[in-house]
């Protein structure tokens, strides 16, 4: 079979089962990539949520010998949210980023490829393939960029012409000699908005993050937050958004093409008291199905806690001197008894001292005498 035809053929099934854009790479090491994640890992700037060694992430045929090209395939997601719920005094609510709406991706993006490789098999024989999505060794955006679905911007996202960077990426390596696409030419030009709106600073320069600055990684970790970036966080629950939002290419941008992607105004702007006392079941049965949950509760629930502090939610303070007292895990203990410090309320503060006499774990100790050190402020 001609592989331009069998190309044609896959381009128009992939239509047919919704995936919104696809493209085709070569199997040629990502050479530019690989000095990119040497510079990242000398620096520090990795997340650690990264699978693989560099040459894993960069080389396609260390993954799969017999690779001869790569399919990847981008979804368009909502960026419009309907009757969102107003975080109003007394009733405050917390938020989760656009790419968590609906149902987790991660899924959606497989079962398409899933299909592909099926379709792909009964064309011929022999065809092999290993797909992937976000959790794999090589960089959806790398492999994206080659394909020709859309050109990497100065704020690490892919930017394609039709959907903006609001799109979920996946690809497959194939043993098939697809032709390949070519890039798109296109890119940011003088524009920096997003570098100047990062609130951290994590984008250090156009195309390259200090992921551990980066409030979208903060959300994920399960640790104390660092005291520089907890003001820096608001009510964000999970994710991060201002580097797409304030992007002169996403103007306009909002695609509804999947309905397992409509969010839950509910779910993606959740009140914030009742996260706090939510049991491991009722959690996974709330928000399982969201691309947020991957990390547990624990991350939401001490960015709620956060994100009443940052609120200066008086209303809140029986429930967080509640989970000061009695919640078993000293990250969750240590940041509410900070929070009730940094809502400042004199009841507030005499329970921090109350709490103190009982408290052994040092970190939480630490985190009670930065609530009470708000009190010389607030004299």
């Amino acid at each position: 079979m001609a592989y331009e035809t069998l190309k044609e053929e896959v381009i128009n099934y992939g239509k047919q089962i919704g995936i919104d854009k696809i493209g085709f790479a070569s199997v040629d090491e990502f050479t530019e990539l690989k000095s990119r994640l040497k510079l990242q890992q000398e620096s520090g700037f990795k997340s650690g949520f990264e699978k693989g060694t560099i040459e894993e992430r960069t080389e396609p045929t260390r993954l799969m010998p017999e690779a001869q090209s790569i399919i990847a395939i981008a979804l368009a997601y909502p960026t419009k949210l309907k009757d969102a719920p107003k975080s109003v005094k007394g009733d405050r609510r917390g938020n989760f980023c656009r790419a968590s709406w609906g149902k987790d991706y991660h899924h959606l993006l497989r079962d398409k490829l899933e299909k592909l490789g099926e379709f792909i098999k009964h064309k011929v024989n022999g065809f092999t393939y290993k797909p992937m999505v976000d959790t794999g060794e090589l960089s959806d955006r790398a492999v994206a960029e080659r394909a020709g679905i859309g050109f990497s911007g100065k704020n690490c996202a892919i930017i394609t012409p039709e959907f903006g960077s609001y799109v979920y990426l996946g690809e497959m390596i194939t043993n098939i000699p697809f032709p390949p696409d070519s890039p798109v030419d296109d890119g940011c030009g003088e524009c920096t908005k997003c570098i100047d709106s990062c609130p951290t600073g994590a984008l250090v320069e156009g195309g390259r993050l200090n992921a551990q600055k980066c409030i979208a990684f903060l959300t994920q970790t399960k640790g104390f937050l660092p005291d520089e970036y907890r003001e820096k966080i608001g009510n964000q629950l999970y994710g991060f958004d201002t580097c797409q939002v304030v992007c002169p290419k996403n103007k306009g941008k909002d695609f509804h093409h999947h309905p397992e992607m409509e969010p839950e105004p509910e779910l993606v702007k959740p009140r914030l008291v009742p996260l706090l006392s939510m049991s491991n079941r009722e959690f996974k049965e709330k928000f399982g199905d969201m691309a947020g949950s991957w990390r547990g509760k624990k991350p939401i629930q001490r960015n709620a806690i956060i994100g009443l502090a940052h609120y200066k939610e008086v209303s809140a303070i029986g429930e967080l001197v509640r989970v000061m007292n009695e919640d078993p895990r000293p990250v969750i203990r240590g940041t509410a008894a900070w929070a009730i410090g940094k809502i400042s309320t004199k009841d507030g503060f005499e329970e921090i001292k109350k709490a103190m006499v009982k408290e052994s774990d040092p970190e939480v100790l630490v985190e009670m005498e930065k609530g009470l050190a708000f009190q010389s402020i607030h004299v």
